[in-house]
């Protein structure tokens, strides 16, 4: 049920906070029997952030699983209840993470994801808005991004959003924090995410400025190798001027 407050004499632009509950299940979050169908831009956007993500898990030894459209369900009496999110960050790792077919929160060593990913879709935008965010509060994900590249969202609550940033609170709730183009803090990944790419991929900095990116493990590979060419390149410039 929602709930808000509302002061008579405040102007139309005005915004007022809602806070509501949804159910821990519903019949209509069954997940399909069938992988649903996903366009080339909608994969690629999230291939690129599981790729940073684990260049980053890589980087700093955690003990973290980044997995793509992993099947979670948080039920046990309810097991075709869940959500499959686009990229979801677990950490820490489940013990069964080389095998792992689905998240099962009831089994020993599975947790809820701390961050998870979810592109909005061209066939169904309005789910993404709004059924999303409800399974997302009711499964105990820690902090939801919800990426519209192609502003194909509902007007409803001030959208289109490029950029959604839900987070669970100390008391649980589960609450939108940003919704716009960014960049937005994560507090999941203690980093910034933004647009990039005219609209049509999410990146991650460590920085406000965005000058500290993250690179996936190939880019950084790039970076290492061009360093290491453009070092060489100095070494023989100096030899030059010295047998000159």
């Amino acid at each position: 049920m929602a709930t808000s407050t509302h002061d008579p004499a405040l102007p139309e632009a005005a915004l007022v906070a809602v806070r509501y509950e949804v159910p821990v299940v519903a019949d209509d979050w069954v997940l399909p029997e069938v992988p649903v169908p996903e366009s080339v831009p909608h994969r690629a956007t999230a291939a690129l952030l599981a790729q940073l993500w684990r260049a980053w898990v890589e980087r700093t030894g955690r003990s973290a699983l980044v997995a793509e459209n992993l099947a979670y369900r948080w039920t046990e009496r309810r097991p075709r209840i869940g959500i499959d999110p686009d990229v979801c960050l677990i950490e820490p790792a489940p013990p069964d993470q080389d095998s792992i077919k689905s998240l099962l929160l009831w089994r020993a060593g599975h947790s809820a994801p701390r961050l998870a990913v979810e592109v909005v879709s061209e066939n169904h935008p309005y789910k993404d808005y709004d059924v999303v965010p409800d399974r997302y509060a009711a499964s105990g994900v820690g902090e939801l991004w919800v990426f519209d590249p192609e502003l194909r969202g509902p007007r409803k609550r001030g959208g289109p959003h490029r950029l959604q940033l839900w987070a669970r609170e100390e008391d649980g709730s589960f609450v939108r924090h940003f919704a716009g183009d960014g960049p937005v803090h994560s507090a999941a990944l203690d980093a910034w995410a933004f647009v990039t790419e005219d609209g049509d991929r999410l990146r991650i900095a460590d920085d406000e400025a965005l000058t500290r990116r993250w690179l996936t493990i190939e880019e950084e590979a790039r970076a290492s190798e061009q360093r290491a060419l453009a070092r060489i390149a100095e070494l023989e410039a100096e030899l030059a001027r010295r047998g000159r």
